[in-house]
């Protein structure tokens, strides 16, 4: 059995702060990489040691190069970045550090979407019909997940274009802009089990989690248990994911992910082979540390016998975005953050920090748990409403209103002071140090001969879609702007002519900024 001394985090932000923290726990230094961009953030400051990697998490060599640099013994991967990329395992094989998580050839299994969906039929396992024969569809990345690359098209007439803007945003994301295009499921609930093997061929589940609450195909809210399933249920598609588990030999965690159908019928969708952001709400229903469990797994031990599902875990992820304007990332510097006392909080945030168009909007993670349903989302509700936050928008009150649709007091001093009874609109969070402020959309159509499309979010440049000189009718795509991973169309609201445009490929836009001018053909 091995024992580590060190492990090298590959990873940034939440997840690597909460690796480090299990990893002092069990008395094993943290290790820590960052890039350019991230010198003075929270995860690399309080680790052990910190490695500049450059300007990516994604290069494999500078990130095995740290490893050596600082002789760990293992290397953790968190998640997205480099987790699931079967040659990271590889390379840290051949460098002699053991990958915390399955091994190359299971992520290589599992990371295609289509190649799982075959295995997970071959295991016995109900899987979403594919193609495009009947609309809608939905449209995925074979090779990723997270959301990224994923539309819903509900006729013909959007395919071209919706599979053209999937394909770019998954080769972005994950280098492999294959396509999936599977059966749409009118109200179907996003449920997944959580997974673990040991290197003894020992497999276990510990129980499901319901993450159907979502916006741009990207969890929000997650809870265990999930409250559509009966006792009988349950147990089936529990048991769906260890056939499964079983079949491939699966090591360390994973998540087997289902689509939960309105007449009861479930269908495998995909496997994670990965520690999941939402896996606080397991460990809060089990008692159990996932991470050390992952860590365990890799020195060799054996898995523990399953504890009991005790009360209802609930989390909601708090993000640097504006519900109001699509859910479009906002950026700035958190000038204040008071977190909630009485729940779990899970963050790498902190006053001063700079939240930039280069990651993930990810801000904390707030995570409730009470003996039942009902009373795990009211001290959720109120941990939202207690939590202040300055500097960028974020969704707090959108997910306050989600968890309960008639909280009208949204502010914490909103009882007793001139707030009382706000309007939605009303936020805590004004725009001090940000951008200028200024339109934020593209200009309605009117009398005015001229329409200046504006971008609506900070981001960058990606696609620039028309020339001057061009004839573009309403809706008309004119620019693709992509910030924290997240990819915006600006199109334009007017016939005419394209009489200017005014950024640059790879140029960084403010809030606001004009991106073309259009001549109407009406002046």
């Amino acid at each position: 059995m091995k024992h580590f001394r060190k492990i090298l985090i590959a990873n940034r932000g939440e997840i690597a702060v909460r690796i480090a923290q299990t990893c002092r726990e069990m008395g094993i230094s943290p290790i820590a990489v960052y890039s350019d961009a991230d010198r003075l953030v929270m995860h690399a400051r309080t680790a052990d040691e910190a490695v500049c990697i450059g300007p990516s998490y994604l290069d494999i060599d500078r990130v095995v190069d740290a490893a050596r640099r600082t002789r760990v013994d293992a290397i953790h991967p968190g998640y997205g970045f480099l987790s699931e990329n079967a040659d990271f395992a590889e390379a840290c094989a051949h460098a002699g550090f053991v990958f915390i998580g399955p091994p190359a050839e299971v992520i290589r299994k599992m990371g295609l979407k289509t190649t799982a969906r075959r295995i997970a039929g071959e295991a016995g396992l109900p899987i979403v019909p594919e193609g495009a024969a009947e609309f809608p569809v939905l449209i995925k990345a074979a090779a990723g997940g997270g959301g990224r690359g994923m539309r819903i098209v509900r006729g013909v007439v959007e395919l071209e274009e919706a599979m053209d803007s999937a394909r770019s945003e998954a080769e972005r994301s994950f280098g492999d802009g294959t396509l999936l295009i599977e059966k749409f499921i009118e109200g179907a609930r996003h449920v997944e089990v959580q997974i673990f093997g040991d290197e003894h061929g020992n497999v276990m589940h510990l129980y499901e989690r319901d993450c159907s609450t979502q916006r741009r195909f990207q969890k929000i809210v997650e809870e265990s248990p999930c409250p559509a399933l009966d006792s009988s249920q349950r147990t089936h598609i529990c048991e769906a994911a260890l056939m499964l588990a079983r079949h491939i030999g699966y090591v360390n965690a994973g998540t087997v992910e289902f689509l939960l159908a309105p007449n009861g019928e479930f269908y495998f969708i995909e496997v994670n082979t990965r520690i999941q952001v939402e896996h606080p709400v397991t460990e809060m229903v089990t008692g159990l540390d996932l991470i050390q469990l992952q860590i365990e797994i890799a020195e060799g031990r054996a898995l523990p016998p399953r504890p009991a599902q005790t009360g209802h875990a609930i989390e909601a992820r708090l993000y640097a975005e504006d519900p109001e304007n699509d859910f479009l990332p906002s950026t700035g510097m958190i000038q204040v953050w008071r977190p909630p006392a009485n729940v779990r909080v899970d963050t790498a945030i902190e006053e001063g920090a700079e939240i930039g168009i280069q990651y993930d909007p990810l801000l904390a993670k707030i995570v409730a748990h009470g003996p039942d349903r009902e009373r795990a989302v009211r001290k959720l509700v109120y941990a939202l409403k207690t939590t202040v936050i300055r500097g960028v928008q974020t969704n707090r009150e959108y997910l306050i209103r989600t968890l309960d649709p008639e909280a009208l007091e949204i502010a914490p001093h909103s009882l007793e002071g001139p707030l009382r009874g706000g309007p939605y609109g009303y936020r805590n969070n004004p725009r001090v140090g940000m951008h200028p402020v200024a339109n934020r959309s593209p200009r309605p159509p009117s009398a005015d001969s001229r329409q200046m499309a504006n971008s609506p979010m900070p981001g960058q440049v990606l696609r620039i879609l028309v020339e001057e000189g061009q004839h573009v009718t309403a809706g008309t795509a004119l620019v693709v702007l992509e910030a924290m991973k997240m990819e915006q169309t600006i199109r334009t609201t007017i016939n005419g002519v394209v009489k200017s445009i005014l950024v640059r490929l790879g140029q960084v836009v403010a809030p606001g900024q004009m991106l073309v001018e259009i001549a109407s053909e009406n002046p």
